[in-house]
């Protein structure tokens, strides 16, 4: 094995120069560089000792049980049976209403979406669609909302006074519209 090569005496007052100027990114320096560091060099303000190195970093030994981390951020939850739900994003379950909400600005669809969900949810209705439309790409000087229908529905869904009645909301399968529509299942009446 190779010896090191020791650093000559103006090697070692340089990296000590730049040794001070550190401040660790991710907490504590390494041990050789953090003791150099300290030293103070005539000229040349001390250096800031770092933090110890259990306040960066835990000490673990073998044996003990890791600290909890950071949970995964939760699954939506499924609200209706999972066999139906399965059943319905497959396109296998044919919708007992629709409206298509194509052309019709912000304001207008709004309330058409209200009354016809209640109006579904009064009639016994289980499966309704929503067509939005998937929007289109407009290349304009002026920035225009691109498939604002598509964008806003499921928000509306998911917000009084339509929460109330909405149980589920599911992009419709290809067959019925694919990413341009939307299954709602409501809630029995």
């Amino acid at each position: 094995m190779a010896r090191r090569r020791q650093l000559r005496p103006e090697e070692r007052d340089l990296w000590q120069a730049v040794a001070r100027t550190l401040r660790p990114m991710h907490g504590a320096l390494p041990e050789d560089v953090a003791q150099e560091a300290i030293v103070p060099k005539e000229g040349l303000p001390p250096a800031v000792p770092p933090p110890p190195r259990e306040a960066v970093l835990p000490r673990f030994r073998l044996g003990e049980k890791a600290a909890p981390t950071a949970k995964p951020a939760p699954q939506p939850v499924l609200r209706m049976d999972a066999g139906l739900h399965k059943k319905m994003i497959r396109g296998k379950i044919a919708p007992e209403a629709r409206i298509d909400l194509h052309g019709m600005t912000l304001s207008v669809a709004h309330p058409e979406l209200i009354a016809f969900l209640f109006s579904a949810q009064a009639s016994g209705k289980r499966l309704v669609l929503v067509i939005t439309g998937k929007g289109k790409q407009v290349y304009e000087p002026v920035p225009r909302p691109i498939g604002a229908l598509r964008h806003q529905v499921p928000h509306w869904l998911r917000l009084p006074p339509l929460s109330a009645v909405v149980q589920e909301v599911t992009e419709a399968h290809l067959r019925h519209g694919g990413t341009g529509a939307f299954y709602v299942w409501l809630r029995r009446g």
